[in-house]
Parts: structure tokens; C-alpha cells; sequence
């Protein structure tokens, strides 16, 4: 059958395995996967970086607009401000804006507003999504092409040995005033990596079980 026009055959990846091998062994890499607030100063490469961004890189995302954009940051004066930024936001956030239910909600984690470890981090990743294309083009399902492709950022990173955290200060915007980016590129999520540190802890948490997250309609 003739091809459409720009279309390629797939490639299809095959592991070779059993599927259910192959996804029981992921699914156990994945499930000592942490969130982490305690980081080393222990270097990780830019190259290292750039292959974690590359796999987010290769996310579904509408109308292939791949409308994201990914700015590693490991400069200590950048990192510095950042973190006053996130701070300040933080401050209002837990002595203003957060209910009361929210707050007891994030007690058991232990946050505050203090974010040391993002001075300690080797890398800070700024994760922005895309609100036009560069030349201003119209780009589709933003939010959900976005979340898709920090997801894989997240499980490369792990997949290499580092740890990550999903940090949100709210409002953002100051992330980008500090990178200099520009106004169609919007922060969408600040994610801390590296190595854990050596006394790292992490709440006691469970996840929930298959059967309260999967519906089989066969």
C-alpha cells in the first residue's frame, strides 16, 4: 500500500521479551522512583542533561507543535535568585494563601518555605510550555503535551540514577523574567536534579493499589 504523503514506515521497537516481562521490570524501576528535597552538590554532566531532555523531547504533543521548552540551569548566581524568587512566593503562599485543609494536607511532607536545596542542586530544569510556536504559530493541547513530556523527563532521570522534584511556587512568572525568556514561553514547572544526599529521607507513603486505579471493561 502506498504511503500518504510525508508519511515513514514505523519502526516499531521491539525488546525482544515478553511484554509482561518487560513491563513488570519497568514498572519496578519506576516504583522506587521518590520525590526528593534533599539533594547532594554531587556534579552531574550537561550531557547527562541533555539526554534526559531529549528523551522528554520525544513526547506525543498536539499536532506535533512539541510546544515546550526545557532551560537547564546549573549557574550558582541564577540558581541564587531562583531561589529567592521561590522563596518569596512560598512565604505568601504558606502564611496567606493556602487554606487551612491544604496546609494540613502537605504536613505529613514536612514542606516550608525555606528551598535550600535549590542552591544545592547541581541542576535546576525550568520546564515552560510553549503558549505560540517561535515564529507564532497556533499550538494545541498545551498543558497535556507538556505533562506528557515532564513525565518522561521524570523517568529518564530516574532511569539514569538521579533524583527530581516537581517543585511549583505560584504564581511563576518570575522564572521566566529571570531566564529571559520570552512572553509566549510560560513556566510550567521547576524541577530540581541530581543525586539525593547521603542522609536523604522521604515520607512514608504508599501508593495506591491496581485495582483502585484501573477499570478493565473487556
Amino acid at each position: 500500500m502506498p504511503l500518504p504523503p510525508k508519511h515513514v514506515k514505523l519502526q516499531r521497537f521491539d525488546p525482544g521479551e515478553r511484554p509482561e516481562t518487560v513491563a513488570k521490570r519497568f514498572y519496578e524501576t519506576m516504583n522506587s522512583r521518590r520525590t526528593v528535597r534533599m539533594f547532594s552538590d554531587r556534579p552531574v554532566s550537561v550531557e547527562t542533561i541533555e539526554w534526559v531532555v531529549r528523551a522528554a523531547g520525544t513526547a506525543p504533543s498536539g499536532a506535533n507543535k512539541q510546544p515546550w521548552r526545557f532551560v537547564a540551569v546549573s549557574d550558582p548566581a541564577l540558581k541564587k535568585q531562583i531561589r529567592e524568587g521561590a522563596e518569596q512566593e512560598e512565604r505568601e503562599f504558606y502564611g496567606r494563601i493556602a487554606p487551612p485543609e491544604w496546609l494540613a494536607d502537605l504536613a505529613p511532607f514536612g514542606t516550608d518555605d525555606d528551598k535550600a536545596f535549590l542552591e544545592t542542586v547541581p541542576w535546576l530544569i525550568v520546564a515552560f510550555k510553549m503558549m505560540k510556536t517561535d515564529e507564532g504559530g497556533q499550538v494545541y493541547y498545551v498543558n497535556e503535551s507538556v505533562g506528557i513530556a515532564i513525565g518522561m523527563l521524570l523517568a529518564a532521570a530516574h532511569h539514569a540514577g538521579l533524583a527530581t522534584l516537581t517543585h511549583t511556587p505560584s504564581p511563576m512568572k518570575f522564572l521566566g523574567q529571570i531566564l529571559g525568556r520570552p512572553e509566549h514561553e510560560r513556566p510550567y514547572l521547576l524541577i530540581p536534579i541530581g543525586y539525593p544526599s547521603e542522609d536523604c529521607v522521604v515520607p512514608a507513603i504508599t501508593r495506591k493499589p491496581l485495582d483502585e486505579i484501573l477499570v478493565v471493561r473487556s
